[in-house]
């Protein structure tokens, strides 16, 4: 392997995509299984998610000890996605990569960027993809011959079958699709499992708040050695050589900067490559529990705070009144604060809960957040930036995704730091104002993956420099 600003190469690797006919749980619970399973062989194990989610990619890196990225189709173009994938598969034996809902859905109907066999494609790994044989017979060879015909540059080299009523449907399903189209089948799940994974608004139930279904992944894996070929899933995750020629940029330290990162069972919803990326660019990363911690980290330049669940935890967070406190003053102070999604509504005077219910928040911005029992946005968005922020300069731009159900009310009269563009032909034209601006602080429900334009982070480390050099004039 060469290695450089320019060049990585990967002659041998191991991988599979993970596909669904659907989006639900099925899918997931077979990949955490597969994942588990690996673990218990001592098989040295990457595990990846398509699309843009936090909450899979934390079950994934809990049962991998490795974290988990998000390969994204739309915010990432196909050299970013290959070098991170290649970059990221380092010193293992195999990639296991997730798939996001259906096995074609991207960005609309017209267009499959950003779907599972998009990146199935551009990585060239084979696909397995998980059907759920309900209800079905022999008919479900004409399902899946429909997946393989339909893009044919897709490796789809095997099928597991989910839901299925016991073995003897299984071998009438196996025989069917073996028998006429030559797939391989490589195991299935029974309708009844003694696992099951909780559900939230947004998906599944964060790990960090499951100890009782840590302790189940046990059984899963155990129905996973049971009723899945493991070999044979080995046996087909040979890829060909993987080259990309162009890195994103020449990433190189800046110069040293503290950053605090939100951590915690309320905040954690980060693209592990965002905070790669910072740590590369000279960011020293402390993370610190809003929750918990009475104080900021000494000394910090910068503050990030993802998305999560701040609206389940927001009695504690408003008793955890230092620390509002703290984040308050730092933003007044002009220290470079970024928030995303959670992270804006926890900067917010309030936050409403599904009930109604207010709770105090850090006050930055004079207003609320309330939660909604139905989605409010959901999709791709282009992202142009207003004016100058930590994170953007004026006129820049940079691909983003949105996923809430909370509704934004300002009491005061807000600078916007960007535009928001629905992307996708459907909701062609479709903008609005978004990123909150006051002091040095952005906050917006946009979620950004750095590397769909890395001059976001190195705007962000530039920021914090300025505000440390600023500091330092002033003692």
């Amino acid at each position: 392997m060469k290695v450089g600003i320019f060049y990585i190469e990967v002659k041998h690797m191991k991988s599979i995509v993970i596909a669904g006919t659907h989006s639900g749980v099925g899918k997931t619970t077979i990949t955490l299984g597969i994942l588990s399973a690996l673990k218990k062989r001592g098989i040295r194990t990457q595990p990846f998610k398509v699309g843009p989610d936090y909450i899979d990619t934390a079950y994934h890196s809990f049962i991998a000890g490795r974290k988990s990225r998000n390969l994204d189709g739309w915010m990432l173009d196909e050299e970013t996605i290959k070098y991170l994938f290649v970059k990221n598969s380092q010193d293992v034996d195999i990639s296991v990569i997730e798939g996001v809902m259906g096995m074609f859905d991207g960005l609309d109907s017209r267009s499959f960027t950003g779907s599972t066999a998009h990146i199935a494609k551009t990585i060239r790994s084979p696909l397995i993809l998980v059907v759920d044989g309900s209800g079905i017979g022999a008919s479900v060879a004409a399902a899946v011959l429909g997946y393989k015909k339909f893009d044919e540059d897709v490796n789809l080299a095997g099928v597991i079958f989910n839901n299925l009523g016991g073995e003897g449907h299984y071998q009438l399903l196996k025989d069917a699709v073996e028998n006429s189209l030559g797939v391989k089948v490589l195991g299935y799940l029974p309708r009844k499992l003694d696992f099951q994974l909780p559900e939230r608004h947004l998906g599944l139930l964060p790990i960090y708040e499951l100890d009782s279904v840590k302790r189940n992944f046990s059984k899963l894996c155990e129905l996973i050695e049971k009723h899945i070929d493991l070999d044979a899933v080995l046996g087909i995750a040979d890829i060909p050589e993987i080259e990309t020629r162009r890195v994103p940029l020449s990433i190189k330290p800046l110069g040293s900067a503290k950053v605090a990162v939100a951590m915690d069972k309320a905040f954690n919803f980060y693209y592990w490559d965002n905070l790669d990326l910072l740590k590369e660019l000279g960011a020293e990363l402390e993370y610190f529990s809003p929750l918990e911690d009475k104080a900021l980290p000494d000394d910090v330049s910068g503050i990030y705070i993802g998305g999560g669940f701040p609206e389940v935890f927001a009695s504690e967070l408003e008793s955890n009144e230092k620390i509002r406190g703290e984040i308050k003053k730092a933003c007044q102070l002009g220290l470079p604060v970024y928030a995303e999604c959670g992270g804006l509504m926890y900067l917010m005077e309030e936050i409403l809960d599904i009930k109604g219910r207010p709770y105090r928040g850090v006050g930055i911005f004079k207003g609320r957040t309330r939660m909604t029992d139905s989605l409010q946005r959901f999709g791709y968005i282009n992202l142009e930036f207003l004016q100058n922020t930590p994170i953007g300069r004026k006129g820049e731009q940079t691909r983003a995704h949105e996923f809430h159900h909370s509704v934004l009310d300002v009491d005061e009269e807000i600078s916007y730091g960007y535009v928001a563009r629905k992307a996708g032909r459907r909701d062609e034209g479709k903008s609005w104002p978004g990123g909150l601006v006051k002091h040095n602080t952005l906050a917006g429900y946009a979620h950004i993956h750095f590397y769909s334009n890395p001059q976001i982070a190195v705007n962000f480390i530039k920021s914090c420099l300025d505000y440390k050099t600023k500091m330092r004039r002033l003692r």
